[in-house]
Order: structure tokens, then sequence, then C-alpha cells
């Protein structure tokens, strides 16, 4: 007769379904890095972006389009790098999924 609080033996163990959650969280913390670093490139590219469109606006008394969708982009792109630098969202941005819609 066996005791109700042993523990199971080797044969019964079940191994671990998937990668240990110290590496899954060692992995996130290299991609977080990687993409701290790319919210600064970003950010710095979306304020060179906001330069180019204001003078644009003056010289043209209107804002290019693609500059416009393109910044809207990049917009939501930081967004997806917020949330997944704060554990708001699992998914890693952009290069490991695909680049955000505009809309």
């Amino acid at each position: 007769m066996s005791e109700p609080n042993t523990p199971p033996s080797p044969d019964n163990a079940t191994p671990p379904a998937g990668p240990s959650k110290k590496r899954q969280l060692g992995l996130r913390a290299i991609v977080m890095v990687l993409m701290g670093m790319a919210f600064y490139l970003a950010a710095t590219v979306l304020f060179a972006l906001a330069l180019v469109q204001l003078l644009l606006s003056i010289a043209s008394d209107a804002p290019n389009e693609r500059l416009r969708h393109f910044g809207r982009a990049l917009g939501h792109y930081l967004r997806q790098i917020a949330h997944y630098l704060s554990f708001a969202r699992d998914e890693a941005p952009f290069p490991f999924s695909d680049w955000p819609d505009a809309d």
C-alpha cells in the first residue's frame, strides 16, 4: 500500500510540455532589449518624419499622403512595442510578426 503523500515514481513522472519558464523569460528579456532599441529608433524616425511633413505642408499647403500613411503605421508599431515591453502582449512585434497596418 502506498502513502497518499509520496511523490510519483520516475516512471510515472511526465516531462515538462515545453521550454522552462526561466528559458522563456530569458529569451523574452533578449527580445525586449532588442525591441527597446527598435522603439528608440522608430521614435527617432517618427520625429524626423513629422519634421519632413511639416516642411512639406508649409511648401505645398497639404501633407504628403504616403508619409501620413507610413507615420500612422509607425505609430501602431510603437504601440505594439510598448504593449510587448509592458507584458500586455505576448507576441513580439515586427520583425517577429507582420508589420502593422495603418488602419
